[in-house]
């Protein structure tokens, strides 16, 4: 679950995203002050705007907010509250990590790409890369599924050019670092780096 807060541009609204998935129609139901955004084909919530979000929340600063537990218990009574019916299943592990590159193979339809498997601790990633510098053996930024990006992009299991990819290996800009260098190419980090553990700057 992603949940953000744009009060200058929406007002006191909690949007929360359930699923990486775009269904191809959608449908709305309001009970109270939830706003639920289900998949039409089969009814499945997932996302849903929760106004009034101060009142049961407490107020938030704009921009994606980390989710902890008892801010989830929080937004759970809140749907309660509004008999909106969202059981909600949170992975509180870190969506970016340390990640080790095994494996390292040229994309068979791209020049440009590569195709690595990435250790993460414990899960191995197929991960498509077009950074010039990725190499086997680097330890790397990995922003898994789900993860926001700064700059709001959410991560999803993608298809490049007929490969799966799952995550991003993540350069220095993307990851909105002081003093990023202008050059393409990925962060590589120290060989020192702790696999699988959450990367924090």
């Amino acid at each position: 679950m992603n949940v953000f807060m744009n009060q200058h541009g929406v007002g006191d609204v909690l949007m929360a995203q359930l699923t990486t998935e775009r269904p191809e129609r959608t449908a709305i139901e309001t009970k109270g002050d939830a706003t639920l955004i289900k998949n039409a084909e089969n009814g499945e919530v997932i996302a849903f705007n929760l106004f009034r979000a101060a009142h049961y929340i407490g107020a938030l600063e704009d921009g994606p907010v980390e989710l902890t537990p008892k801010l989830v218990s929080k937004i759970q009574e809140a749907l309660a509250e509004n008999d909106a019916a969202v059981e909600l299943d949170v992975d509180f592990s870190p969506k970016f990590v340390v990640g080790h590159v095994l494996t390292k193979e040229k994309h068979p339809n791209a020049d440009k790409l590569n195709i690595c498997t990435v250790d993460i601790g414990g899960d191995t990633l197929q991960i498509v890369c077009g950074a010039p510098n990725v190499d086997e053996d680097q330890k790397v930024v990995v922003a898994k599924v789900g993860a926001v990006m700064p700059s709001g992009m959410v991560i999803r299991d993608a298809e490049l050019r007929g490969v799966p990819s799952s995550g991003m290996i993540c350069s220095a800009r993307e990851l909105d670092l002081p003093d990023a260098p202008a050059e393409k190419g990925i962060l590589v980090l120290p060989a020192d780096a702790v696999t699988g553990t959450a990367f924090t700057h």
